[in-house]
């Protein structure tokens, strides 16, 4: 497979669609410290939908509610509920990558356009990929505005407490089962991406239930797409519970890197942010697992924060509860210490504590 000939610099932005975009965007700031940064919606012209753009760090979240009704959007939340609809990747040139994607074989949700205000313009376009998901192709050299033509700045003055969030590490994607290598086969085929990381359900795998996991990774790595689907288990595992109730394959979670991983759960707790809990029994041997490390165990242990090694170093993870009623979409706190794995030796311990919240929904 020859070469793609566009760069992909990293990720642009996520777009989630929910029911209600105003409400949404106040418990993003207000528990993990994203700050307002631009509007659209009636004020700005738009009648039938409104969009709020939160950021921090590197970090963009888009989103997005109908203003109407019967309306593609509309459509997309009564089926899966508040979900993510556009994974975006910034590119220097957006026609060449949809032209090529198109090529090698992918659908498209929108051809090539340019959009342009006072501030210049964008070129974007826009694939399909898994489920009802899209990416998006955002190319900005042209531009100086603070989001996209069509969107109003916000008035800064009123300030947000960020919780040190920097960038997006990784975004998961969840299959039906048989389907993992046919979605990572798209990826090698469309985009020329590799496989960076993987697992079966002999490496994750509790009592009842298990996943396979492929990591596609883009030339220069910047953007990293793992691939679950769900093993064969005596009970529901949580990849299929997400199936069950997104009623197709979707994005199951955004990995949101900080380098202060201590500071930042401390903070979105006080927030009300709810996490995932971790027995106290894991940390009982983790030193002896992972070895010497920077942080306090204690401290780990208190705010339930998972560590992994590899060769390259350590690693801190945690994962929030579903940020909505259906079990579906969820966040991953995450601050590497030179490993680039995603957690092998967590698996256990965090499909274990995923196994108690099902449980308690009778999912399990």
């Amino acid at each position: 497979m020859k070469k793609i000939p566009y760069t992909i610099f990293g990720f642009d932005h996520c777009e989630m669609y929910v029911g209600n975009a105003k409400q949404a965007s106040h418990y993003y700031q207000s528990t993990m410290g994203f700050n307002l940064v631009a509007y659209q919606g009636l004020e700005t012209g738009n009648r039938e939908t409104v969009s709020y753009v939160l950021n921090q760090g590197l970090i963009n979240l888009v989103l997005t509610s109908p203003l109407v009704k019967n309306t593609e959007i509309g459509k997309h939340i009564d089926r899966h509920g508040d979900g993510m609809k556009a994974i975006s990747f910034l590119v220097d040139d957006a026609t060449i990558a949809w032209d090529e994607s198109i090529k090698r074989g992918a659908q498209s949700e929108f051809e090539p356009k340019t959009l342009e205000d006072e501030n210049g313009s964008i070129i974007m376009s826009a694939i399909r990929t898994f489920g009802d998901t899209v990416h998006s192709f955002i190319e900005r050299k042209k531009y100086n505005g603070i989001f996209l033509p069509g969107f109003k700045d916000i008035d800064k003055s009123k300030k947000i407490q960020n919780t040190d969030l920097v960038h997006i590490d990784h975004v998961v994607g969840n299959q039906p089962s048989g389907e993992m290598k046919t979605v990572c086969k798209f990826y090698e085929n469309v985009f020329g991406w590799h496989r960076f990381w993987s697992v079966d359900d002999k490496d994750i795998n509790t009592k009842y239930s298990s996943l396979r996991s492929i990591v596609m990774a883009n030339n220069n790595e910047k953007i990293k797409i793992p691939i679950n689907e769900p093993a064969d288990g005596l009970k529901i595992s949580q990849i299929q519970e997400f199936i069950d109730y997104y009623d197709d394959s979707g994005v199951q979670h955004l990995a949101l890197s900080t380098k202060n991983i201590i500071k930042t759960v401390e903070k979105m707790r006080e927030n009300g942010v709810d996490f995932l809990p971790t027995p106290k029994s894991y940390y009982e041997k983790l030193e002896k697992r992972i070895g010497t490390i920077d942080e306090d165990i204690a401290e780990l242990s208190r705010l339930g924060i998972l560590v992994d090694k590899d060769e390259n170093g350590y690693m801190l993870q945690i994962f929030t509860k579903p940020l909505q009623d259906r079990p579906t979409l969820f966040f991953e706190i995450i601050q590497r210490k030179g490993s680039n794995s995603f957690g092998k030796g967590n698996f256990k311990a965090l499909f274990e504590s995923i196994e108690r919240e099902q449980q308690k929904r009778g999912n399990l």
